[in-house]
Order: C-alpha cells, then sequence, then structure tokens
C-alpha cells in the first residue's frame, strides 16, 4: 500500500490586509483644486490680462522670429563656450601646478563672488572704458588698431558676459564629475596602455558624465533664463526685450506681454527638460541595478539551459 501525503489541515488562514485610509489626502486634494479653480476663474476674469493682446502677440512674427531666436542662439552660443572654458578651468584647479591652481580660484572667486547683472553692465561699458585696442610694439608703433565705439557688438558682449560668468559654475560641476569617478579606474587604464586623452575619452568622462550631465542640464535652462538679463549690456532684441522692453513701451500693455515672454520661456525650457531626461538616462546606463526586460528574460534562458543541461 502506498502512502499518500495529506496537506496539513491547520494551515494559515490567507490575510485580509486592509489599506490604511488617508481622508486628509483627499481633504488636500479638494482644497487646492479649489483654489486652483478660483485664481483660474480669476485670471479669466480680470481685464488687466487683456487676453486679447496676449493672443495676439503670442505669434507675433517679431517675437517668434526675432526675440525668441536670438535668445536660443545666447543661450547656445554661451553655453558652448562656457563649457570649453569649464573644462580648461576643471583641469587647472585639478592640475599639481600651484600657479595654475591659483589663477583657477580666483577666476571662480570673482566671476562667482559677483552678481550676473553687475558683469554684464561692466561688459556693456567695455567699449566706453577701452576706446580703442592697440597691440604693438612697447613705445613704439602700433601693428594693430581696433577702435571699439564704433563697432556694434552688444550681442557678442553679452555671450561673453554670460558665458564668462557661467563657466566658472561649469568647472566647478566638471571638477566635481571627474573627481567622483575612482581613481583606480584611470590607473588600470594606464596600466592597459592607454594614453591620458584616451582615459579620459574611453574611461573618465563616460563615467563622470553620469555626475555632470544632471547639473549641466539645469544650467542650461539657467541659462536660457538669464538671457533676460543682457539689457544691462545693452541688448533688446532677445525675448525679454522684444516684448517687454519694445512691444509693451508701444502698446502700453505690460502685462499680456510678460505672459507672453512668460509661455515661451515655459515652452522652451519644457523641450529642454525632455532633452536633460533623456540624455541622464543615455548615460546612467549600467548604474542601476534594476534589471530591464531583456536581461530578465536573458537571465531566465540562461536558467532553464543550465536546468537542462546538469
Amino acid at each position: 500500500m502506498t502512502h499518500v501525503d495529506t496537506p496539513p489541515t491547520d494551515s494559515p488562514a490567507a490575510i485580509d490586509a486592509v489599506p490604511l485610509r488617508h481622508p486628509w489626502r483627499w481633504f488636500a486634494a479638494v482644497v487646492i483644486v479649489f483654489l486652483v479653480g478660483l485664481f483660474l476663474y480669476g485670471a479669466a476674469t480680470n481685464e488687466a490680462y487683456r487676453w486679447s493682446t496676449y493672443w495676439e502677440y503670442l505669434f507675433n512674427e517679431r517675437v517668434l522670429k526675432v526675440g525668441v531666436a536670438n535668445t536660443l542662439q545666447l543661450t547656445v552660443y554661451s553655453m558652448v563656450l562656457a563649457i570649453a572654458l569649464g573644462v580648461v578651468l576643471a583641469v587647472m584647479r585639478l592640475s599639481p601646478n600651484p600657479v595654475l591652481k591659483a589663477v583657477a580660484w580666483v577666476y571662480l572667486w570673482i566671476f562667482r563672488g559677483t552678481p550676473v547683472y553687475v558683469q554684464l553692465v561692466f561688459w556693456g561699458l567695455i567699449p566706453t572704458i577701452y576706446q580703442n585696442v592697440r597691440l604693438g610694439v612697447p613705445f613704439g608703433p602700433a601693428l594693430f588698431e581696433l577702435d571699439l565705439q564704433s563697432l556694434s557688438i552688444p550681442f557678442l558682449l553679452a555671450i561673453l558676459g554670460l558665458a564668462l560668468n557661467e563657466a566658472a559654475y561649469m568647472a566647478e560641476i566638471i571638477r566635481a564629475g571627474i573627481s567622483s569617478v575612482p581613481e583606480g579606474q584611470a590607473e588600470a587604464s594606464t596600466a592597459l596602455g592607454m594614453s591620458w586623452g584616451m582615459t579620459m575619452r574611453r574611461t573618465v568622462l563616460p563615467q563622470a558624465m553620469r555626475v555632470i550631465i544632471p547639473p549641466t542640464g539645469n544650467e542650461v535652462i539657467s541659462m536660457l533664463k538669464t538671457t533676460s538679463l543682457v539689457t544691462a549690456v545693452p541688448f533688446t532684441l532677445d525675448l525679454y526685450g522684444i516684448t517687454s522692453r519694445e512691444i509693451a513701451a508701444r502698446t502700453f500693455e505690460p502685462v499680456p506681454l510678460l505672459l507672453v515672454a512668460a509661455t515661451w520661456y515655459l515652452v522652451i525650457t519644457s523641450v529642454l527638460m525632455v532633452g536633460q531626461y533623456y540624455l541622464e538616462r543615455y548615460f546612467s546606463r549600467g548604474a542601476s541595478r534594476k534589471l530591464t526586460t531583456k536581461q530578465l528574460e536573458a537571465l531566465a534562458r540562461a536558467q532553464t539551459a543550465g536546468e537542462a543541461h546538469p
């Protein structure tokens, strides 16, 4: 007679888990929705907003082709120069040469310690401070001479002022990213025969980008908004200058034009935030311990094959 094992009858009953109730969350949500609704209703019915003027100038050709275009150019050109100079300053900060470290530290101290608006005002006064730029033999003939007051360079001065200020912050971001990579990574690359440049390009920088990309994306968004300060140079053909200075001064309706500028700043910022998200996800590959669907499928196939062929 075969013996059949019967399951025990005294097995524990299933636990009937009851989730905790959070009535205050619903109350807070209702209050917030109510307040937001009140604000939207008040804004829609308030004549001071001049919504008709807002819709009239939201897609205005001068706002888009001049204001938005110049703002994007200021952002891109300034960030490219700031990143390039930031890399140089970060290398100087990490250099064992005390002179290079001191020069980089003084640069960071000056540009991080003074307001960007004050710096832009100063750059706007450069043609007045240095009316003529002369290069040549000391106490001798001039080989090159340039009259700055005869040039119309507010756009270039705005780019220069924004880039030099931003480079101080990018230098610290890049330095922090490089310092976050363990020294053993560079030592192992050197042991494999890689040069310093190849080690930085293939080993250090790809790992440092995980630390560099998020704050750099934030700096790009911050730079976009900082371009509204270039009126201090003065350069008034950016988005803020076109809407709030030029058009608002003509129509005497600053509120709707400020809303137009804010709308386009939000649109561009949203696009930049999407790009930042995908960049962060690209450079964070391999950093997360969570397996993807393909990795789980490959692991299951490997385990099944191992059980089939002991």
